[in-house]
């Protein structure tokens, strides 16, 4: 794979789905642009015990190291106000870009084009330039004005895509139901794995 895709991560619960995506975009060969927010570093401790240190500079050399990248110019790393980050133009936008898990503050501010901060702005021109943007909200229940966002982003071409596992593969541990939504974000960005067997199959 050569695809070129923004992964942003933010500080909604869901840190498990950001780190699977990661890892396997970058197993399938694609360069990967990462953006996180601070917050997102609060949820990784939390929930994984991680520790991510808040300059971009220092999560790409420990990424780089933990994922024993042979080309360190697959992952790139950026701060949320990194505005020369290529994916902040619509003349450099890559392939497609996720933002996995996302905030409904997140989701309402690219809704409505607020593009404050690299992750808002990479999403704006994912929208204006026509290309692949999935969000991966984890809230619920979902509000009145949760939905109004989603239905006005989804008429707009951005795919929704809550993080809701099936069971018919019958997961035995929590790592398959976090395969079970990576798959279909990988699926929607046109990108192979084997992480779980197709209905029918």
């Amino acid at each position: 794979m050569n695809k070129t895709i923004t992964l942003a991560i933010t500080g909604a619960s869901g840190f498990p789905y950001g780190l699977r995506t990661l890892e396997c975009l970058l197993a399938a060969g694609c360069q990967i642009r990462l953006v996180y927010t601070q917050v997102a570093q609060i949820v990784a401790k939390q929930e994984m015990n991680l520790s991510w240190p808040s300059r971009a500079a220092d999560l790409a050399e420990m990424l780089r190291a933990q994922y024993q990248l042979s080309d360190p110019e697959q992952l790139q790393v950026y701060g949320q106000q990194e505005w020369f980050a290529p994916m902040a133009s619509g003349s450099n936008p890559g392939d497609g870009m996720v933002v996995v898990p996302c905030t409904m503050g997140s989701l309402s501010a690219i809704a409505n084009g607020a593009s404050d901060n690299l992750l808002e702005r990479a999403a704006d021109v994912m929208i204006k330039e026509r290309k692949t943007l999935i969000l991966v909200p984890r809230e619920t229940p979902f509000s009145a004005i949760h939905l109004e966002n989603m239905l006005k982003l989804a008429r707009l071409g951005v795919v929704i895509l809550p993080p809701n596992p099936g069971f018919y593969h019958h997961p035995t541990q929590v790592t398959d139901l976090v395969d079970f939504v990576v798959a279909r974000i990988l699926d929607q960005l046109g990108v192979p794995h084997q992480l779980m067997q197709r209905w029918g199959e």
